[in-house]
């Protein structure tokens, strides 16, 4: 359990952006409640997509409203699949490959990761969104974001983002 402390300390260190760490993404209440660790299958797949979703949808964001509040990022299949079966919020694997389970790709062979998140400044009236379908649509048409799903608590949503398979060139039998 020692090493498993070092790995998650280790882990948590790394800056993912400007202002995030992937400790901000690696807390979650299930994997407290259930004494459960709380880490990637493939760490490289989902730094680069941690780093993606802070680059290109959390850093703006930030930018535009101030801080944000992270409740949940990344998880790993074993924890998301244990919260799904026990009814945890937590959607099946196969919904969350790309989106909290950051290491794994999509049906669709996309890498991608997301958060829930809460933008206090909003919550506050301090921004010129008068309502939730505002923002959400000002985030849809300003940011390269998957659709913000919202949660009834705190105006919390999730928002993530993610990265497109490469097309591929491929050369027909008997053509030149």
């Amino acid at each position: 359990m020692k090493s498993t402390f070092w790995e998650l300390e280790r882990l948590g260190r790394i800056k993912l952006s400007k202002h995030f760490t992937f400790r901000q993404f690696l807390h979650s209440e299930i994997a407290a409640a259930y004494s459960m660790v709380n880490l990637p299958d493939d760490e490289e797949l989902a730094i680069e997509m941690g780093r993606g979703l802070c680059a290109n949808v959390l850093e703006p964001i930030v930018s535009e409203f101030g801080p944000i509040i992270v409740r949940s990022g990344f998880r790993s299949a074993r924890l998301n699949a244990l919260g799904h079966r026990l009814g945890l919020k937590c959607a099946s694997n196969e919904k969350n490959y790309a989106a909290h389970i950051w290491d794994h790709l999509d049906a669709d062979g996309s890498a991608g990761a997301s958060a829930c998140i809460v933008i206090p400044a909003f919550n506050d009236g301090h921004s010129t969104y008068a309502n939730w379908q505002d923002l959400a649509g000002h985030l849809m048409a300003s940011l390269p974001c998957t659709e913000p799903k919202r949660f009834k608590n705190d105006n919390a949503f999730n928002i993530g983002w993610k990265q497109r398979p490469s097309a591929t060139a491929h050369t027909l039998p008997g053509s030149l």
